[in-house]
């Protein structure tokens, strides 16, 4: 399956999803969701998308709200966990020699994003494609608390899932919406990486004010 075009047309692929496998549904979305967030080597998943685009799926009636949310939010806090232990017990060791799929400019972003957000990076960062999936292993790496990181962790995910989740169900099944998917689902993309290229331009002036 071509990755673009199953970001860009998520809701014909979860709907065919449903179709073939029936409640397996939810065991797939629950997977590409935990992998997203709790394997390093796979940021590129389409978590918002995914959230909205299986909202408005439910909205249809198609799906249980109510367990699609509780499931994807006990993803996204699993994988997330996962993430954090993997970063605190093999971080260092993998930055002294980093294997070849590890981008250590990845890495050394969102540890910039830790330095100056301290906590706060967790939640922020769950709204942050690519980010939200080396947030945690970085700070596992920093040896964050676990309590502190938890607690941060907990607010984030219920806030990354519910929003994207009812959004999706109050707005994904109107006609506008399902008549111009695509562009909503590239809107939500550019939307989702404006912070990022935001928070690039400011370092990217104070470095060149810095040289000045």
């Amino acid at each position: 399956m071509n990755p673009i075009d199953f970001i860009l047309h998520i809701d014909q692929h979860l709907l065919s999803f449903l179709h073939l496998y029936g409640s397996g549904f939810y065991a797939i979305v629950f997977a590409i969701v935990f992998i997203e967030t709790g394997l390093i080597f796979m940021p590129f998943l389409p978590g918002d998308s995914l959230l909205f685009a299986s909202g408005a799926l439910a909205a249809t009636g198609a799906i249980n709200i109510t367990w699609l949310l509780s499931l994807l939010i006990l993803a996204a806090l699993l994988g997330d966990n996962l993430n954090y232990a993997v970063g605190r017990q093999l971080g260092r060791r993998w930055l002294a020699h980093p294997p070849r799929w590890l981008r250590r400019k990845d890495l050394d972003k969102t540890r910039q994003y830790f330095d100056t957000y301290g906590g706060k990076t967790v939640l922020i960062a769950r709204f942050l494609p690519i980010f939200r999936t080396f947030t945690p292993f970085v700070v596992g790496m920093a040896h964050m608390p676990y309590r502190r990181f938890f607690a941060y962790d907990l607010v984030g995910g219920l806030t990354w899932v519910l929003s994207f989740g009812l959004m999706g169900f109050g707005f994904g099944n109107l006609p506008v919406v399902k008549h111009y998917f695509t562009l909503c689902i590239l809107g939500i993309i550019v939307l989702s990486l404006l912070p990022a290229v935001w928070r690039f331009t400011l370092a990217k002036q104070d470095s060149e004010a810095t040289k000045t």
